[in-house]
């Protein structure tokens, strides 16, 4: 018996995946543990694997659709089976593919009726999707004047419909026959509406024996590329921030004296024990899950302009750069968990990012988020709140200060922080006792361990 083969839903917040690639095509036989496809969310990237023995009847979507959790991506079954339930009644598309083939095979053309235009469109029609090959056919779109945008270059059904609808509103305005679009997905621009109608008028006015044209400027060099949904989705968050949210920042350094002995006592300290490597970051998390307790404006979030949303326990963000953009986990809990726990679980968290391999479910539901790019250099600098939290803090790195203690000036290590919060939820002097509260916490550190 046939059976479809669903887009899974890797999280609760998921409402779509991108089909990255396929590792199947029509006619392959699947076994149990075979990978179909692969496919992404906006943060991680996963691979399907087949749950049945069969053939691959039918594929539904092709490589770089944006697929809707729960919706139908391939048909696997025993060759002939009808799978018309999957398709809506029509064969499945790859099939249709192969049915212009064969009829070209057995009748072949003579070389005389091979026209240019025909064999440009075979040309560039290397690489077109079934679904798009199909679409074409149906609404009479020449595939040599589709503009692809698919997966390496790859014509795919949105480029076909994009072609068509560009002829069909050129159609409509009177364009002059002939007039090829040299827009996005084959449109009709209004300068290629221009140049067709000038063209006769130009041809009149042209001397005889024209002069060789100058020669065309060098490429300036440079390169057009498609912004990754991962990008797009950043960018849009961020500018919803700032565009919604009332948000200043603090800034305030503190003495790393005490935070450096400790770590160089861990360091020393004999393998028996088992301790974890913990790193100043780990440091600051365990500092910041205990001191904002006592600052529930900051551990929260706003749910809309009525409602604000206060956590019991600290659900701690972690920012985390990834080569393909920023990504920032949850420390569940971690107002409940020991330096050691979470210097282990940031790690773990921050390497399922950077492989791609992360629950979408572990990069939401934070109350407060941290952000450090202090091993880049930077001292401070103005994060953005990640919404709907209410705060964010920014970690800078060390630089060399000096101070005076009883009249004398001694030389210290001190690190910047930086506090963006939400103005609409915490006034600046309730922000800065936030700020004040946890340098000193970092500064007595084993101190605050003992607590």
């Amino acid at each position: 018996m046939a059976t479809a083969i669903i887009m899974p839903r890797n999280g609760q917040s998921v409402e779509s995946c991108i089909i990255t690639s396929w590792n199947k095509k029509v006619g392959d036989e699947v076994h149990v543990g075979d990978i179909l496809f692969a496919y992404e969310t906006d943060k991680s990237s996963f691979e399907e694997e087949a749950k049945m023995d069969g053939t691959l009847l039918a594929i539904l979507h092709e490589e770089g659709d944006d697929v809707p959790c729960l919706e139908n991506v391939c048909v696997i079954g025993a060759p002939g089976e009808d799978i018309s339930e999957f398709t809506g009644g029509a064969a499945a598309a790859p099939a249709a593919e192969e049915a212009p083939k064969a009829e070209a095979a057995s009748a072949p053309v003579p070389e005389k009726e091979a026209a240019p235009a025909a064999k440009a469109t075979a040309e560039k029609a290397v690489g077109v999707s079934p679904r798009a090959r199909n679409t074409a056919a149906r609404l009479g779109v020449d595939l040599a004047n589709v503009t692809p945008t698919g997966p390496n270059g790859r014509i795919i059904e949105r480029d076909v419909l994009a072609a068509e609808k560009s002829t069909s509103a050129a159609l409509k305005a009177g364009v002059p026959a002939g007039v090829t679009g040299t827009g996005l997905g084959g449109r009709i621009t209004t300068a290629d509406i221009e140049n067709a109608k000038n063209a006769p008028k130009a041809a009149e006015a042209a001397p005889a024996a024209a002069p060789a044209a100058a020669a065309a400027p060098a490429s300036v060099g440079y390169r057009d590329e498609k912004i990754t949904r991962m990008r797009s989705i950043i960018g849009k968050s961020m500018k919803k921030s700032l565009q919604e949210i009332p948000q200043l920042t603090h800034m305030m350094s503190y003495d790393t004296t005490q935070i450096a002995a400790f770590r160089a006592a861990l360091k020393a300290a004999p393998e028996t024990l088992g301790l974890p490597k913990i790193t100043i970051n780990d440091i600051v998390l365990f500092a910041v899950s205990r001191v904002l307790l006592n600052h529930p404006a900051l551990n929260a979030n706003t749910i809309d302009e009525n409602t604000m949303r206060f956590f019991d326990h600290v659900h701690l963000g972690m920012a985390v750069d990834t080569p393909r953009g920023l990504m920032v986990p949850t420390i569940f809990n971690a107002d409940q968990k020991s330096l050691a726990e979470i210097a282990v679980e940031a790690k773990e968290l921050a390497a399922k990012c950077q492989e791609g391999s992360i629950s979408p479910d572990l990069l939401s539901g934070a109350s407060f988020t941290v952000s450090n790019v202090g091993t880049m250099g930077v001292e401070y600098f103005t994060p953005v709140i990640n919404p709907p939290q209410t705060g964010i803090l920014g970690v800078g790195g060390m630089t060399d200060r000096i101070k005076v203690v009883d009249g004398a000036v001694k030389p210290y290590k001190a690190m910047g922080l930086s506090l963006s919060f939400d103005h609409a939820a915490i006034d600046g002097a309730g922000a800065a006792k936030f700020l004040k509260e946890l340098a000193t916490a970092l500064e007595n550190f084993q101190s605050l361990l003992a607590k």
